[in-house]
């Protein structure tokens, strides 16, 4: 089954759920109109599904095979990167100044939605280069940009990010590969990093690598470290390739999903030493690392909410064309299709409520860091930037989770024939394990969120938020509009969840963060619950007062799905978050 990028409901969530219309309307998003982002949505609808989804299934069976130190991509990899880049999509949010079109980071989450459901494998490398090029845009010296920026921002160089080593993981306070200053101001670099998505490729002349290393008198743990540029050919005066840097890739890693994405080991001065500038100031590099990894956080989950969406796609096609089982009165040759079976249903609108909410958080996340970035006055800006901090860890963490969750629902509803990999369905459930691990464990962005973002400003911040979904839930419970059925009180019940949680929380730590630790999981799943439901009920009650659209209907229905089939959960994660420290912090059987 092909994929179709639903470009109407992307549109949808942009506009009346996140709020691009919005700030189209306040005019701090420059020329950009409502028509404007319709024609970039279609046609980026049109790649998607005609250019890179067919070659999602040929990157899975044909991997990235290695030998003498490179990779060669899949059939067409190259190719239709080409034309993709020819076309401008990489640099959507690249600076005017070095040929980007400094568009709003919200639209690129959404084009990112398409790239990533059409091929995970694909779309994680472009999203890379520009986590790369904001750094060196805002960290690199003058002459780094001048040689570097324009090609990484039109996406004709690639970019990596080059952080953890074998031994380190999680922990980069641990990082051992090593810079040596040099009399003209650059550095050599001189150690292994491992698990480097698109570290070596024939997709594009070169590749930028942004790698963290330790200078010879820096302090212990994270405190020392720093990051540097790295190029696999330096640039000549006039930015063109230059001669080949001492970077090679020791190994491909197989995996067990993202065949078309080669995750590489990679060695750094291996002879004589591989050249690199600093970014930024010495031993400041996690601030500089950081810059990548929280525009990289969001992306990923985007990842998550587009491999729901393929799941969703293929397995409803499947589930309305297969016919098996009958209702009473047929005939014994009579059957109905899968879609006729209640069970098949709640797994089909299950799926389909989460993808959504799962996309509500991470665009309205992407719309804070326009607000942030592009807003007129100071005040809105830092309470804007304040809003995409709390936001970051729970799009990344719960909609990878539900990306995994919905492709495995998607194998169920497709039976014994689901788990054939001829299918596909097994391919989006492969793919989808690896979004909850890298770029930060989805344990790690739940403890981000409960021992860092929520405490923050004595919990100001995540309170002001919680106030608005209370909002959301009141307006719902206000339209009395008869198809919402008991959406407001669902809504009401999952966010006064979350605020006692939230409370307790914050009152938690102020004598150690244990019990915040033991039940930050649990805590960052009610705040997706409760952020996503109302989310899809603001669409909900937008959909009500609109008329014409057909849509309207099915999105006013998932509304009331999640409403009242999820937000229940919430009581049940509030009670965890609470009640259950004790128990997880006095377990000794393991």
């Amino acid at each position: 089954m092909t994929y179709r990028a639903p470009v109407a409901d992307i549109a949808f969530t942009l506009n009346r759920i996140a709020g691009l219309s919005q700030d189209i309307e306040r005019g701090f998003l420059g020329e950009l109109s409502d028509d404007l982002v319709a024609a970039i949505l279609d046609e980026a609808g049109r790649f998607a599904s005609e250019e890179i989804a067919p070659l999602n299934r040929l990157g899975d069976i044909e991997g990235t095979p290695f030998a003498d130190g490179r990779v060669t991509m899949p059939r067409g990899w190259r190719e239709v990167y080409q034309r993709w880049i020819a076309g401008g999509w990489l640099a959507l949010t690249g600076p005017e100044e070095y040929g980007g079109q400094n568009l709003p980071m919200t639209l690129f989450a959404a084009t990112q939605e398409m790239w990533n459901a059409a091929s995970m494998a694909y779309a994680i490398g472009p999203v890379l280069t520009v986590a790369a090029a904001d750094a060196l845009h805002r960290y690199g010296t003058e002459d780094m940009k001048r040689r570097y920026l324009s090609k990484l921002v039109s996406g004709e160089w690639a970019g990596t990010m080059c952080l953890t080593e074998s031994h380190a993981g999680s922990d980069l306070g641990l990082l051992r590969t090593r810079a040596e200053r040099r009399a003209d101001g650059s550095y050599l670099i001189r150690g292994t990093k491992i698990f480097i998505t698109y570290g070596e490729h024939d997709v594009t002349d070169n590749i930028v690598h942004m790698v963290l290393a330790r200078l010879p008198d820096a302090p212990p743990g994270h405190r020392g470290i720093s990051m540097f540029m790295v190029p696999k050919f330096l640039a000549n005066e006039d930015g063109s390739v230059g001669p080949r840097n001492d970077v090679k890739c020791l190994s491909v890693e197989h995996k067990l999903g993202i065949h078309g994405s080669p995750t590489c080991t990679m060695a750094y001065g291996e002879d004589d030493g591989a050249v690199g500038w600093l970014f930024g100031e010495e031993n400041k590099g996690l601030a500089c690392m950081f810059t990548m990894m929280n525009q990289a956080r969001l992306m990923v989950g985007i990842q998550g909410v587009a491999i729901a969406e393929r799941a969703y796609q293929q397995a409803l096609s499947y589930a309305r064309e297969r016919r098996q089982g009958r209702r009473p009165g047929m005939g014994p040759e009579e059957t109905v299709p899968l879609t006729d079976h209640p069970d098949i249903r709640r797994s089909l609108m299950t799926m389909r409520a989460m993808t959504g909410a799962a996309r509500a958080i991470c665009y309205e996340t992407a719309r804070a860091l326009d607000v942030a970035a592009r807003a007129p006055d100071a005040q809105e800006r830092e309470v804007a930037q304040s809003r995409a901090d709390l936001l970051t860890p729970v799009a990344k963490a719960f909609s990878t989770d539900i990306g995994v969750e919905v492709a495995s629902q998607g194998v169920q509803v497709h039976g014994g024939i689901g788990y054939i990999e001829e299918t596909g369905a097994a391919q989006h459930l492969r793919d989808a394990r690896i979004a909850p691990i890298y770029e930060g464990t989805n344990g790690i962005q739940a403890i981000d969120l409960a021992t860092r973002k929520v405490p923050r400003s004595d919990g100001e911040v995540v309170r002001a938020y919680i106030g608005e979904l209370h909002e959301t839930a009141r307006s719902v419970k206000a339209s009395n509009e008869p198809a919402f059925g008991r959406m407001g009180e669902h809504l009401e019940q999952s966010v006064a969840a979350l605020e006692r949680a939230t409370g307790w929380l914050i009152d938690s730590q102020r004598d150690g963060a244990d019990p915040a630790l033991a039940g930050a999981t649990p805590y960052l799943r009610l705040f997706a619950i409760a952020a996503g439901g109302c989310g899809l009920a603001k669409g909900a009650l937008a959909a009500a007062r609109a008329n014409g659209d057909p849509a309207n209907a099915g999105r006013i229905a998932t509304a009331r799905f999640f409403a009242e089939n999820v937000s229940p959960q919430a009581e049940g994660l509030c009670e965890s978050v609470v009640s259950g420290a004790d128990a997880v912090l006095a377990t000794e059987a393991l």
